[in-house]
């Protein structure tokens, strides 16, 4: 069965096939690096991650690009406030964004930043200019003509039938449903930030970032753009008219966009008070690994409701998928091998590949690992697992986290930088005492670790599972979870 995936599009499921050969070119958006990024926009970060690796695990080659925006207007005006460079602003957001998406596990693609490409956005607009889409303002800005591209609104199936011709929108940002024609460079204000081009001072709409360094590292044609929904319009539909434009060709093939979170049912916003970076999570106690699980739990085009209950939930199944692995790599067997238990890790890998072949339906896949492991540990605990039935139920639950990746307990020392982020943020007072714990954890010696799992396992052929799982979670550092 071949991977199908929605395509926003032509507003179906579709049967995914690269252009060329098992050659998989995709971009997808980035973050604006104005501000700590927020669990809304891991939401998407971890969706593209988990494409990413279930096509590589499909045998594909991937070549994915993310763009760093470091200039637009939001930038601009708080670089000013600021009284710093647009450079300086935005140097500590990003460092801290790729630390957040490192710390989330996220897979680090080809990164591509604006202020790298001025020149040639402007080279972009200026044979726009000449095909006749683009045009001069008064006061040097340039705009993209959208009556002369008949196709807009194709991606986000709105009807601009009854737009007006010439009227026009500066910010880079908006959400009315009527089409103007958008800025593809601005014209500098005083005191602003700008930058002298062949086509004049100034700096490039938002837009057109993506358009320049999307068709530079993929070329006019590529496979797949990714982003949250709400880029859906006006951006990725601006990305089409001006990319498409200027070389007639088809810009993505497939379009790929995840839904929004909600927050305990509610939009997250800051006047509600739930809206929350990953560092204002990791400070209240919650571990990098069950954030990521969590935001993965849910298939990307479903709304997640993300609530604290569900961390816990997700903390929960993170440790008995480390539990089980340790399980089965430190525990005594008998020779031979149960029937039973391979035709369950053949069945577990052929629902994992169906649940991600279908859409990314990652809920399905997280099922089917679930039962192989409540199966897995049903026969251990019966003394029925043969030495030889290991490698199978390994195999399969390896193939889950090539994808989830949360079985490695590297959560310690990403907690550690946070929390000696905050501490120079000035911000201890919004430690809790439990992360303090897991932080200032000492390392277990490996004697201290054997006799940890020697009595996890008597507590579990006991059947006393209770005490099992807090010798499980005694060590906060995480030795004994795998």
């Amino acid at each position: 069965m071949a991977l199908r995936l929605y395509n926003t599009l032509s507003g179906k499921i579709e049967e995914f096939q690269p252009l060329h050969d098992n050659q998989v070119r995709m971009y997808a958006c980035g973050p604006t690096v104005y501000d700590y990024g927020h669990i809304g926009n891991f939401r998407t970060f971890v969706a593209v991650d988990v494409l990413r690796r279930f096509l590589r695990q499909s045998g594909f080659h991937i070549r994915h690009v993310m763009n760093i925006t470091d200039v637009d207007d939001k930038i601009i005006r708080n670089a000013a406030r600021d009284n710093v460079s647009v450079k300086e602003y935005t140097a500590k957001y990003e460092k801290a964004f790729l630390e957040d998406a490192a710390a989330l596990g996220i897979e680090q693609p080809i990164l591509v930043r604006a202020t790298d490409h001025i020149e040639e956005m402007a080279k972009f607009i200026s044979a726009l200019q000449q095909k006749g889409f683009a045009y001069r303002a008064e006061d040097g800005s340039y705009y993209f003509r959208i009556a002369k591209f008949p196709e807009y609104g194709k991606l986000s199936k709105k009807d601009f039938a009854g737009m007006e011709d010439g009227a026009r929108v500066d910010v880079d940002e908006y959400e009315k449903d009527s089409a103007r024609d958008f800025a593809l460079w601005k014209a500098p204000k005083p005191g602003e930030a700008k930058w002298e081009t062949s086509i004049g001072p100034g700096r490039p709409g938002w837009h057109i970032e993506c358009s320049v360094m999307a068709m530079k590292e993929l070329g006019e044609s590529f496979d797949l753009h990714a982003g949250g929904e709400d880029l859906i319009f006006p951006h990725h539909e601006n990305e089409i008219a001006q990319s498409e434009a200027l070389t007639g060709k088809l810009f993505a093939r497939f379009w790929f966009h995840a839904r929004f979170l909600l927050v305990e049912g509610e939009k997250m916003s800051k006047s509600q008070g739930n809206f929350f970076t990953l560092r204002d999570l990791v400070l209240k106690g919650h571990k990098p690994s069950s954030i990521r699980f969590l935001l993965a739990s849910v298939p990307y085009r479903n709304q997640l409701n993300f609530t604290f209950d569900g961390l816990k939930q997700a903390a929960v199944s993170v440790e008995r998928l480390r539990n089980f692995q340790l399980r089965l790599t430190t525990g005594k067997f008998p020779e031979g091998a149960t029937p039973e238990m391979a035709d369950l890790a053949l069945d577990t890998s052929e629902r994992l590949r169906a649940g991600m072949n279908d859409d990314l339906n990652t809920a399905q896949a997280q099922a089917a690992i679930f039962d192989m492991v409540r199966k897995a540990n049903a026969a251990m605990d019966a003394g029925q697992l043969k030495k030889d039935d290991i490698p199978a139920l390994l195999k399969a639950l390896h193939s889950f986290d090539e994808i989830f990746a949360v079985l490695k307990d590297d959560d310690a020392p990403k907690i550690r930088s946070i929390v000696e982020w905050a501490k120079t943020e000035g911000r201890e007072k919004e430690i809790s005492k439990d992360l303090l714990a897991t932080a200032d954890a000492q390392q277990l010696s490996d004697s201290d670790i054997e006799k940890k799992v020697a009595e996890m396992e008597a507590a579990r052929r006991s059947r006393n599972f209770q005490t099992s799982d807090t010798i499980c979670t005694e060590s906060p550092s995480g030795e004994l979870r795998g």
